[in-house]
């Protein structure tokens, strides 16, 4: 299959893909297009063709006219079937109505790089799942020792959270560091200041398409015609403020400060030539979350950074979402099956993605070890202001990709609104009077910590944390 549209060979989004997502140009608002090599198909411009070519879809300038997805979305997955198939054949090299319609072509197509993005739904609730038995395994080790790595409930239910839809950003929106308290010391107080163990997490996502209402499950065989598509996401986490507040009720402001997702969404459709088996799991999941047919997706994943002081992208990481233990189909299963109700642009997250290899380690907790290690080529243990981190991931078809491009942000950090008083950091002062060897062993290894820390032990004065 080929489109009329040039698609470059390494393209993510060729005719097989098809992608929708959010933009909008100089003088117009944000609308609903769809990515096809590097240009856009404006679906507001071809309406009128939907509502010839496409009758189920009613009111289509309406519905692509919007600033998300949603609406679209709401209508279940025979108009996404549908409107997939009609662009299909509209963009086939083979078909003149607009491939010979300059006119409505010159209309219709505009160049991505003269576009911008934007989150492709509005986002009411979010889930977060744990679903990657590599990663639960690498962090329960890591904090719990190798004889209980896994918690009792893990291998029997898709453990998840619910968190903050406010905070989520798309890509190339930088992120703020957060500051919040942290525990130096088990014997004293915790501190406040910004986090020094700034983590990315190599995730995908699942939109909800047409939802469920409340008190109906949605049975796991019927869990594919609810979930709209998929999307690249990086959970950005403060690891020193979750380790402080996780307890007892899990992640709070170590998580909430933004998470980031590609603006393009993939339908499974699109997925569907790409479908594997998943890991056996054993033992066998309760009725409800048994499976008979293979619901993994053969998906590449690679993770790069490049360091504030570089020019070049480092590779972290290369996984894939193949390795989940638990499919998108039981996570969306297990998460109705007490009546909870999802709406259409809802957003389920996978967790973590790791592999069964070093080199497929998820997240940079994973990577250095808890900062015990640097990542082999830079000198890092987590994310320091200016570094730029971009997610990759992509399915190998037969002389094609079906991709979600990139996702990439930037950290950098915000001058506090409040000053911290020196009071609070007492036991920071106790130490660093005797011994400031301490603070570069143990607390402080970037080096603006150094500079406002030292500073303000000369000075005896409250601290602004900045740039």
């Amino acid at each position: 299959m080929q489109s009329f549209i040039h698609v470059p060979s390494n393209s993510h989004f060729p005719i097989q893909n098809l992608p929708f997502g959010i933009f909008s140009t100089q003088n117009l608002s944000p609308r609903v297009g769809v990515a096809i090599g590097e240009q856009i198909l404006d679906l507001t411009v071809i309406a009128i063709l939907f509502e010839k070519y496409v009758p189920e879809l009613k009111n289509p300038s309406n519905v692509f006219s919007q600033p998300s997805l949603n609406s679209f979305m709401s209508l279940g997955k025979p108009i996404w079937q549908a409107t997939r198939r009609f662009l299909q054949n509209i963009l086939s090299h083979d078909n003149p109505e607009l491939r010979d319609n300059e006119e409505l072509r010159q209309k219709a197509f505009v160049a991505q790089q003269l576009a911008n993005l934007h989150l492709p739904a509005q986002i009411g609730d979010y889930t977060d799942f744990y679903a990657s038995k590599e990663h639960a395994i690498n962090v329960g080790t890591m904090f719990r020792g190798k004889d209980n790595a896994l918690m009792q409930n893990w291998v029997y239910l898709p453990v998840g959270y619910h968190g903050r839809s406010s905070s989520i950003v798309v890509s190339g929106t930088d992120i703020v560091r957060p500051c919040g308290q942290i525990l130096l010391d088990k014997n004293q107080p915790p501190i406040f200041g910004p986090s020094v163990k700034l983590d990315f997490e190599l995730e995908m996502a699942f939109f909800i398409g047409s939802g469920n209402k409340l008190g109906v499950r949605i049975p796991i065989d019927q869990a594919n015609d609810h979930i709209f598509g998929l999307v690249l996401m990086n959970d950005w986490s403060a690891r020193d403020i979750q380790a402080w507040e996780y307890v007892p009720l899990g992640p709070f402001l170590g998580k909430n400060f933004g998470t980031t997702i590609s603006p393009w969404v993939v339908t499974l459709d699109a997925l569907d030539p790409f479908l594997v088996n998943g890991p056996i799991q054993n033992p066998a999941p309760l009725s409800y979350l048994k499976d008979n047919v293979p619901s993994a997706y053969d998906i590449h994943l690679e993770v790069k950074m490049k360091p504030n002081n570089s020019d070049s992208f480092k590779t972290l990481t290369k996984s894939n979402l193949k390795y989940m233990y638990w499919s998108l189909k039981q996570q969306l299963a297990h998460h109705t099956i007490n009546g909870c109700n999802t709406r259409p642009g809802d957003l389920c997250g996978t967790g973590t993605i790791s592999g069964p290899t070093e080199n497929s380690r998820g997240s940079l907790l994973e990577i250095t070890w808890n900062g015990q290690n640097e990542v082999d080529g830079i000198k890092r243990k987590f994310i320091e202001d200016g570094d730029e981190i971009v997610l990759t991931g992509y399915c190998q078809g037969e002389g094609y990709l079906v991709g979600f491009e990139q996702e990439k942000s930037k950290f950098f950090t915000k001058q506090a609104s409040k000053q911290v008083n020196f009071n609070t950091l007492k036991i920071l002062r106790h130490k660093t009077e005797n011994d400031l060897n301490w603070i570069i062993k143990n607390v402080f290894s970037t080096s603006f910590y150094l500079v406002y820390f030292a500073s303000s032990l000369l000075s005896n004065r409250s601290l602004v944390f900045n740039k």
